[in-house]
């Protein structure tokens, strides 16, 4: 954006040093332009590192300490550690830069935490590197004997009520038997004439369960003489 679109963002460079390397390379795992870094480690009872870890690891993107305005109007940044190739700051153009942290902010009703390989929810080998040992590794079998429509097919409304409310209504509650579904009720009216019905319903069948209202019994006379 602005008028330098599409061009390199302007940087100042230092000479690298190249005697000290990359201090993170042997604690630094790289794979199909994947980075994880295990070269922090804390124990449960520290809770004061564990803390400062959980401080680095939400960090905001940009330190407003390290962000400054040049004499001609352009955005600066310095970078806390210094890149490969020897870069220190970083320039950038008003409308640049908030082209950049426009960037930065996640569109709405996306996941934040992504998981990529083995521990993806849809990997077959979920379960084997999880400690709760849950995925579709137990189903894979199941799913293999099913035909592409069975896989292809919606989940059902009943099994839709049992993943999200846990109410199971393809089993009785009374005996414990199966259940047959003979119809989907959508209709809003007519859904509340039901519920007001049954409501009803269950209101006089307390109310029956009562006794009576009685006079206390009447007491013989002289029984306190």
């Amino acid at each position: 954006m602005g008028p330098k679109q599409g061009r390199k963002v302007f940087t100042l460079q230092t000479l690298p040093n190249l005697e000290s390397g990359n201090p993170f390379s042997g604690s630094v795992g790289e794979a199909a332009g994947f980075s994880l870094h295990a070269g922090v480690a804390t124990n449960a009872n520290e809770r004061e590192k564990l803390e400062r870890l959980c401080r680095y690891i939400t960090r905001p993107a940009v330190s407003t300490k390290r962000l400054s305005m040049t004499r001609n109007g352009r955005v600066r940044y310095e970078l806390k550690t210094p890149w490969r190739n020897g870069t220190t700051h970083v320039i950038f153009e008003p409308l640049d830069f908030i082209s950049r942290l426009v960037s930065l902010v996640p569109k709405p009703r996306i996941n934040l935490t992504r998981f990529h390989g083995v521990f993806a929810s849809n990997s077959q080998y979920w379960m084997l590197v999880t400690p709760a040992k849950r995925g579709r590794g137990k189903t894979v079998i199941a799913l293999n004997n099913q035909t592409h429509a069975e896989k292809r097919a919606s989940m059902t409304w009943a099994k839709r009520l049992k993943r999200v409310f846990n109410i199971d209504i393809e089993t009785c509650s009374e005996c414990g038997g199966d259940v047959k579904i003979i119809a989907s009720i959508e209709d809003p009216a007519v859904i509340q004439k039901i519920l007001a019905h049954l409501d009803g319903s269950a209101n006089s069948a307390e109310t029956e369960l009562l006794p009576g209202c009685r006079s206390p019994p009447s007491l013989p006379a002289g029984l306190f003489a």
